[in-house]
């Protein structure tokens, strides 16, 4: 499915859910050996859920934040989805594969309905517990260590608008590769 959505034939679409907190995420840094490294973190720390789907081919990530992660938060990606992929007059026809794993916010009655609602929309399963086999896991990972690590958010808000903000930092900055690899190429 890689190579037919590199080539153009099909959208491929990896989801999956992941959080993010107030408190800072801490990724790789130097310090003096020996020095304890402490970054502030008043407070208890509050997360949000980031609900999102990675279009392997495009290398873009859509995300949608919520405070838990329900069903119905679940659903809210797949309108949007729908909204970016979903059949329109004067769009081109292009099947849409999801790549998704068993969890219970995507095998609840509600979200079965919602894809079974979607016929433009495939679903590939992946086996449980095999989060090496989705690769918005390494979007995941890029958006916490390089873009919300080392900080402290005041409160859930300015998390939120952060994580929206590294979103589209993210994008901007994978389109830029992909683009200068297309320039070598040619």
């Amino acid at each position: 499915m890689k190579q037919q959505a590199q080539a153009g034939d099909i959208v491929l679409l990896f989801q999956d859910e992941s959080e993010a907190l107030t408190h800072p995420y801490l990724a790789h840094a130097w310090a003096k050996r020996g020095a304890d490294l402490r970054v502030e973190a008043p407070g208890q720390a509050r997360k949000v859920a980031m609900i999102g789907a990675l279009d392997f081919a495009a290398g873009t990530l859509i995300v949608e934040t919520s405070r838990s992660k329900r069903s119905s938060d679940f659903i809210a990606l797949l309108t949007r989805l729908e909204e970016i992929y979903g059949p329109r007059p004067g769009r081109p026809v292009k099947a849409v594969v999801i790549v998704i794993d068993n969890g219970p916010i995507h095998t609840s009655k509600a979200s079965r309905a919602a894809l079974a609602n979607r016929p433009w929309l495939s679903v590939e399963w992946l086996p449980k517990y095999t989060p090496e086999l989705n690769d918005i896991e390494h979007a995941w990972r890029d958006l916490k260590q390089h873009f919300l690590a080392h900080q402290t958010f005041h409160d859930i808000d300015a998390l939120d608008q952060a994580i929206h903000a590294a979103v589209i930092n993210l994008n901007t900055e994978r389109q830029s590769k992909m683009c200068a690899n297309l320039q070598i190429a040619a």
